[in-house]
């Protein structure tokens, strides 16, 4: 044995075991908040500003569509119903703003890569 190099005998100790917090969250709690819609303030105060009103299961097709739109690599993407038009960014899950149908048919929309079209 090479007389430079010795040996070091030292049992090794575990970690110690970090309690669990009430802060402490988990794996699937975390994946559900990034699964859920959001909507940005601008968007919430043009809902409210343009009488839009959107149902709860309508809020689901649309977050549905979104992931699957993410999935195909859409990052910001338009969402066009029967009711109203959102610019949504799928990569953050956020409805950016709201347009009535309407007003939507004479806007030219920017920084889209992809477009959801949702009827009744």
């Amino acid at each position: 044995m090479d007389p430079r190099i010795h040996q070091f005998h030292q049992p090794l100790q575990a970690a110690p075991q970090r309690k669990k917090t009430k802060t402490d969250i988990s794996f699937q709690n975390v994946l559900n908040e990034a699964q859920t819609l959001r909507i940005s303030k601008h968007a919430e105060k043009r809902l409210k500003q343009r009488n839009i009103e959107i149902d709860e299961n309508k809020w689901n097709e649309i977050s549905n569509k979104m992931a699957e739109a993410k999935s195909k690599g859409v990052t910001d993407s338009l969402v066009i119903t029967n009711q109203a038009a959102f610019v949504v960014s799928t990569k953050n899950n956020t409805v950016v703003t709201a347009l009535g149908r309407e007003e939507a048919a004479s806007q030219i929309f920017t920084n889209i890569n992809g477009t959801i079209v949702l009827e009744d």
